[in-house]
């Protein structure tokens, strides 16, 4: 694994099968454990409507603000481990998953390369992904789209993304 200089990081975190909020909570803890990754905080979680498909269960998610010595690549690497090792089996794109781990935005890095593209393409039209940002970090700004986290949430219609706050114990 190749290690960098201290990188922030935020990593989106899902859950659609099973028992979902211990889910993200397992992957958090694993995050956690990878050599040179250490987790700042994490967002509230939520629970949200499936977006883009039809007749699947609602989601968990939130974020995670982590710190990483390891380039972009080795991270994703070691988060899609985490994802096989809870049991993850990729068949379709946005199918139900036990989890999902993605790199949102990696400090303010732009990158295109097979199989990972950050900031996240779709995050900004993502009402699950934003308002956990917006609770960790409102004037984060996207490096591509140059606004605020606060202010994309703000452009982002309701309709199709339902979202309700968890009650955590």
């Amino acid at each position: 694994m190749t290690t960098t200089a201290i990188k922030t990081v935020y990593i989106g975190v899902g859950s659609n099968l099973g028992d979902k909020l211990n889910n993200c909570l397992k992957a958090i803890d694993m995050i956690n454990n990878i050599d040179s990754c250490r987790v700042k905080e994490r967002s509230r979680f939520y629970r949200t409507e499936p977006v883009g498909v039809v007749s699947q269960d609602w989601y968990v998610n939130g974020v995670v603000h982590i710190e990483t010595g390891l380039c972009a690549t080795d991270l994703l690497r070691a988060l899609l481990a985490i994802e096989a090792d809870m049991g993850r089996v990729r068949r379709q794109k946005w199918e139900s998953r036990i989890i999902d781990l993605d790199i949102l935005l990696y400090d303010n890095e732009v990158l295109r390369v097979k199989n990972l593209t950050i900031p996240h393409p779709l995050m900004h039209v993502r009402r699950f992904v934003l308002m956990p940002m917006v609770q960790l970090n409102p004037g984060r700004v996207h490096p591509v789209l140059n606004k605020t986290m606060s202010q994309l949430l703000d452009d982002l219609a309701e309709e199709g993304q339902g979202i309700i706050e968890l009650e955590e114990i």
